[in-house]
């Protein structure tokens, strides 16, 4: 699973000129799904995500996380992320998993962030022309990849 976190000041997607998730301040989360993608892997991404720390305090460090600032979500889903770029100039999502593998993971997801955040979070629409608008904060950018949790 690879995620672009950014934290923003406000975020909305829309998809057929109609918006289908709109935060305030929080985070916007690309989610990209690989084919052998696990639970545990989720589990440990959505956790990880509630937990940064990366909104500022009293001192303008960043020493609070999401729940710390009763902040929302905004969750993408973008198989983009797994493009492989090596071979051509035509992208190959070979990487990425198919919707019956993908869309499963992807509903579990967003059950794992409102259970961790404790409240509902705005979503895109899988697979859906999307656009985004979004007023990144800092700016803030995160990538992170759960094959590589340990430089994480």
């Amino acid at each position: 699973m690879r995620a672009v976190i950014q934290r923003v000041t406000y975020a909305k997607c829309r998809v057929n000129e109609k918006i289908t998730g709109e935060i305030n301040q929080g985070l916007l989360i690309l989610l990209g799904i690989e084919a052998d993608d696990t639970i545990e892997e989720l589990k440990w991404l959505a956790k990880k995500v509630i937990q940064l720390r990366i909104f500022g305090d009293e001192n303008d460090l960043m020493n609070k996380s999401l729940q710390d600032i009763n902040g929302n979500i905004l969750l993408i889903s973008q198989f983009t992320l797994f493009a492989a770029t090596k071979k051509g100039n035509r992208p190959s999502f070979i990487r990425a998993a198919k919707p019956d593998t993908a869309i499963p993971l992807y509903e579990k997801m967003i059950q794992e962030l409102e259970s961790g955040l404790g409240k509902k979070i705005a979503t895109g629409v899988f697979g859906g022309d999307m656009k985004i608008e979004l007023l990144n904060d800092g700016p803030v950018t995160i990538i992170m990849n759960t094959k590589d949790k340990d430089n994480f």
